[in-house]
């Protein structure tokens, strides 16, 4: 029940901004237009050892980078952004310091308009990957015995590369639906991370039964061909607040076409002045070659953000 209700959230919220009253027509003129949005988010909690109420000393920040290189030539539209985020958090006992948020992304949509319409013709690329290593953490050891963490992720591994013709709806640059019925998508991994020695008995079944992201033990890298959707809008709720949905769904017509591939995020932005605002994030990814159920990332914090 409680993936149905999410799932209807995630579907609903898109549409029911798009059924709100229609902005006027784009007017964005002819050439390049870019803007960039840099925040930086910190949080802190401190206790002296006399502090009886409970609590650990831990400290996080978050970085994170939003750029817009947008080309318009009267009939042609090429929207192209690139987000780049990496969180951190520090407890006073831990020996390491964990991620919690990790994202290099970049989208690139180009249509055709058909006639005066809303409509395009297009073709869009979507390569998604991280810049740092991910672990897994063994509570039932000591940070300094072997084995407490072990690398299960890093750069380009997994990296993700989709791409395909479609049909583009596109009120503005900050209202688009692109549909893409035929799209070619890439999972590549780092071999180290898939290889498995088949001579020994079982090894290969135990490596089957949890693919490192669906790809074939040995191998680094899958293919799939299937459908997407990809939704943007971005809308101000009032003055100084404004709300952006990002959803992504695909599914893979060579295997397990029932299996919906979902990546939603919410970001709510709370300007303070120009230099301060209180960021909200709320991301959910459903990818079942990944983890067997919704992975759920929140975020808040009041930092500083320079736009450009």
């Amino acid at each position: 029940m409680k993936k149905l209700l999410l799932l209807a959230v995630l579907f609903a919220a898109p549409m029911a901004i798009i059924a709100q009253e229609e902005t006027p027509k784009d007017t964005i003129p002819n050439g390049w237009t870019r803007a960039g949005n840099l925040s930086l988010l910190f949080n802190q909690a401190a206790f002296n050892a006399e502090w009886t109420g409970g609590g650990t000393s831990n400290y996080s920040g978050n970085l994170s980078l939003t750029y817009d290189f947008n080309y318009k030539h009267d009939k042609l539209s090429w929207n192209n952004r690139l987000i780049g985020e990496y969180g951190l958090t520090k407890n006073k006992d831990d020996k390491y310091s964990r991620k919690t948020n990790d994202r290099l992304e970049l989208n690139s949509i180009l249509g055709q308009q058909i006639k005066e319409s809303n409509w395009y013709y297009s073709l869009f690329l979507n390569f998604k990957t991280q810049f740092a290593k991910g672990y897994e953490f063994n509570s039932d050891l000591n940070p300094e015995d072997e084995g407490y963490r072990t690398e299960t992720t890093h750069i380009l591994s997994p990296a993700y590369l989709q791409f395909g013709p479609g049909f583009l709806w596109k009120k503005s640059d900050n209202l688009y639906v692109n549909i893409s019925p035929a799209t070619a998508k890439f999972i590549l991994v780092d071999k180290d991370f898939t290889a498995v020695d088949e001579t020994v008995p079982g090894a290969l079944d135990a490596y089957n039964e949890n693919k490192y992201f669906g790809v074939d033990a040995n191998e680094s890298s899958r293919f799939e061909f299937g459908a997407s959707i990809s939704a943007y809008a971005k809308f101000d709720i009032m003055a100084n607040i404004s709300a952006e949905n990002i959803l992504n769904l695909y599914s893979n017509y060579l295997e397990d076409s029932q299996n919906v591939d979902v990546d939603y995020t919410f970001n709510l932005v709370m300007k303070v002045n120009r230099y301060i605002s209180s960021n909200v994030t709320f991301q959910a990814i459903y990818d079942d070659n990944a983890v067997q159920g919704f992975q759920i990332r929140e975020t808040l914090g009041v930092g500083l953000t320079y736009g450009f």
